[in-house]
C-alpha cells in the first residue's frame, strides 16, 4: 500500500470530477471567451462578495500578481516570518515587484494588529522603504494549518485603513479554515482588497487558483497575468473541475481535519515523538526526539509505503487529503504505533 501524505496537492481527479471536465464547454480564455472559466470566475467572485475574479495556473502566480497590483518597486510589505509569499515563492516578491518584506515574529504564522502597526515605516521618513501592503495567510502552511481569528483580521484591517495600506490574503487553504471555523467567504471578502484561493489543494483539483477583488484590480491583474505568462487557452476543463470541487468536495474537508487530529493523538503517545503542534485543519507538524535519526525515520516510513515531508529545522509534516482514504488511515495508525525507530548514533 502506498500512502502519500506529503501534501494535499498530490490528489487526482475522481470519476465525478473527470466527467465534469469532459463535459465542459470551452473557448479561448486569453480572449476571455471560455464560458466555463467565465462561469467559475463569476461564481467565486459572488461567493466572496467581490466584483470580479481571475483564474491563474498557480497560487504563487495569483499571490505575486496581487503583490504587484498593490505596490511599487522599492516599497515594503508586512508579513509573518512563516509567510508562504516569503518562504516558498522563489523570491518572487523581489524579482517580480522589486519589493522587500518586513517579517514579523508571530505565533504559528499569525501576527497581531499591534505588531502590524509597529511594523509600519514612517511615511515621511524617506530613508526607509514605504510600507504599502499587509499580507496574511489562512490557513498558515508553515504554522501547521492554523486558522486566523476573524476579529484579529478585522483589527488589522483597521490598521491598514488608518495607514492607507492595501490588504491581501493568501487563502490557498482558506476553504479549510472556513470549514474548521464555520465561516463564510463573504466574511473575508468584506475585509481584504484581494484574496487568492487554491483549487488544487484540499478541493482536489488538478490545477488552478483564483484571485478575487474589485473589477478595476482584476482588469489590472489580467495584464500582469499576461506578463507573467499565465494566460491559458481552452482551460475550461480545469474550471469545470473547480466548479465541481466547490459544489461536491468542499464540505468533505472536515473528514481530512478529523483524520489529522486522530493521527495527532496517536503521535502524542509514542516515545520517539518529541512534540506535536496543535491541529486545526489537515496539516500536522511534529518533531522527533533529539536522539532519533530523522533520515532513518523517513526511510523506514518509505519502506512501509508511507511518504511524508520535512520542513527543515527538525519539523516533519503530514497533510491529509481527498486521496487519503479510511483504509489508508487505519493502516497508517497501526503502522506508526509499531514502527521500528532507530536512535541516532553519536
Amino acid at each position: 500500500m502506498e500512502i502519500n501524505l506529503i501534501s494535499d496537492t498530490v490528489t487526482r481527479p475522481g470519476k465525478g470530477m473527470l466527467d465534469a471536465m469532459m463535459q465542459a464547454r470551452v473557448g479561448d480564455d486569453v480572449f476571455k471567451n471560455d464560458p466555463t472559466i467565465n462561469a467559475l470566475e463569476e461564481k467565486v467572485a459572488q461567493l466572496f462578495g467581490k466584483e470580479a475574479a481571475l483564474l491563474f495556473p498557480s497560487g504563487t502566480m495569483a499571490n505575486q500578481t496581487a503583490i504587484k497590483l498593490h505596490t511599487q518597486p522599492g516599497d515594503q510589505l508586512i508579513a509573518d516570518k512563516y509567510a508562504h509569499i516569503y518562504n516558498y515563492e522563489g523570491g518572487g516578491v523581489s524579482f517580480n515587484s522589486g519589493v522587500s518584506c518586513k517579517l514579523l515574529d508571530g505565533h504559528r504564522g499569525m501576527v497581531t494588529a499591534a505588531q502590524v502597526e509597529a511594523g509600519i515605516n514612517p511615511p515621511d521618513f524617506y530613508h526607509s522603504p514605504k510600507t504599502s501592503l499587509v499580507c496574511l495567510e489562512n490557513t498558515t502552511n508553515k504554522g501547521g494549518g492554523a486558522c486566523w481569528d476573524l476579529d484579529e483580521m478585522k483589527a488589522i484591517k483597521e490598521v491598514c485603513d488608518r495607514n492607507n495600506l492595501k490588504y491581501h490574503l493568501d487563502g490557498a487553504r482558506l476553504w479549510n479554515a472556513m470549514i474548521a471555523r464555520g465561516q463564510r467567504p463573504k466574511d473575508f471578502g468584506a475585509l481584504f482588497d484581494t484574496i487568492s484561493v487554491c483549487f488544487s489543494k484540499g478541493l482536489g483539483c488538478p490545477v488552478g487558483s483564483m484571485l478575487v477583488g474589485s473589477k478595476e484590480d482584476m482588469d489590472k491583474a489580467l495584464r500582469i497575468r499576461k506578463i507573467l505568462g499565465g494566460g491559458m487557452r481552452q482551460a475550461g476543463y480545469l474550471a469545470a473541475a473547480a466548479i465541481y470541487a466547490i459544489d461536491h468536495q468542499w464540505e468533505r474537508l472536515a473528514e481530512d481535519h478529523k483524520r489529522a487530529a486522530e493521527i495527532s493523538e496517536v503521535l502524542k503517545t509514542l516515545p520517539f515523538i518529541k512534540s506535536v503542534e496543535p491541529v486545526e485543519t489537515n496539516i500536522l507538524i511534529f518533531n522527533l526526539e533529539d536522539d532519533v535519526d530523522e533520515k532513518e525515520f523517513m526511510q523506514t516510513l518509505n519502506e512501509h509505503g508511507v511518504h511524508i515531508i520535512t520542513m527543515g529545522q527538525g519539523k516533519l509534516r503530514i497533510v491529509t487529503h481527498l486521496d487519503y482514504t479510511a483504509q489508508h488511515h487505519e493502516y497508517f495508525l497501526e503502522l506508526i504505533k509499531k514502527l521500528p525507530v532507530k536512535k541516532a548514533t553519536v
